[in-house]
């Protein structure tokens, strides 16, 4: 059985392959750029970008089950090409911004919704099943504010109080390898959640202690945030985080167990999340 895993580079990505790889199963390692990846001795590699429908026949040839990204630029195209190469069962990594009624109308929620209905009309005659795993926050997005801590030591944000369910990329992980090797997992959807809420303005207070410095907040105008971050996220994308963030500020998010649940251990806490990253804040 031979296990792909797209997007190897990412960090759910390359620890599902350590995981994968360290249980003895057979790993293909798939990246837009396969030559800088480093995987574990004995996993292959192969050139698959989820931007180019012509990388996925080699991608796929032999495979019987992958982790996949929602990248809607081609989902038809992979869908139909995994089920030609006789692929029996995708993990795809959802959000779960699709539960929300207006997911449509949401750029970002409207491309997770595109790649899940992409993947449930080719496998619609059971020729491979599905499982969606629909996280709410990465904790990883904490990073975005590295530069600022490490620079002046103050975050710049619209809505410090927003809540989140920060959740750690070693959990998500864990939750696909779950996923991709026990049997009685497929063909579900699952919400997966950090084990807390927290305001960004706690996160980064967690995150101070964690790397040993003190971290301001300056708040700003969402007309501000959205002009200082317009360099490199488009205009429709923040619209959308703000009007997020906006709705989080006004009351805390519902949270799972599955993590527990599936994996058999509870979720990390935030602190575990910022003490493993703590060096990306120092400087």
């Amino acid at each position: 059985m031979t296990l792909f895993v797209t997007g190897s580079r990412g960090r759910v990505g390359s620890a599902l392959i350590d995981l994968l790889h360290g249980h003895g199963l057979r790993v293909r390692a798939g990246s837009a750029d396969p030559t800088g990846l480093t995987p574990p001795a004995g996993v292959a590699t192969v050139r698959c970008d989820l931007g180019d429908p012509g990388t996925f026949p080699a991608a796929l040839d032999g495979v019987d089950s992958v982790f996949l990204y929602a990248d809607p630029r081609h989902a038809d195209a992979f869908a139909a090409e995994a089920r030609a190469a006789g692929v029996r069962h995708i993990v795809l990594l959802s959000s779960s911004s699709v539960l929300s009624p207006d997911a449509e109308a949401n750029p970002i929620a409207a491309s997770h919704l595109a790649v899940e209905r992409a993947l449930a009309a080719a496998s619609a005659d059971g020729s491979f099943d599905v499982t969606y795993l629909q996280p709410g926050a990465f904790a990883t997005n904490a990073l975005q504010w590295a530069p600022a801590i490490r620079a002046a030591g103050v975050v710049d944000l619209p809505y410090p109080q927003a809540v989140g369910d920060p959740i750690h990329e070693a959990d998500v992980a864990a939750v696909v390898y779950t996923a991709l090797t026990d049997d009685r997992l497929r063909g579900s959807s699952y919400v997966l959640t950090g084990p807390e809420t927290l305001t960004f303005a706690e996160q980064l207070t967690i995150i101070g202690r964690a790397a040993g410095r003190r971290i301001g907040i300056g708040t700003v105008t969402p007309e501000e945030w959205k002009a200082s971050v317009a360099p490199y996220v488009p205009a429709e994308f923040a619209d959308a985080l703000l009007d997020h963030w906006s709705a989080c500020a006004a009351g805390p998010v519902p949270l799972t167990r599955t993590v527990e649940e599936l994996t058999g251990r509870p979720a990390r806490t935030f602190a575990r999340w910022a003490a493993d990253h703590a060096g990306a804040f120092r400087g």
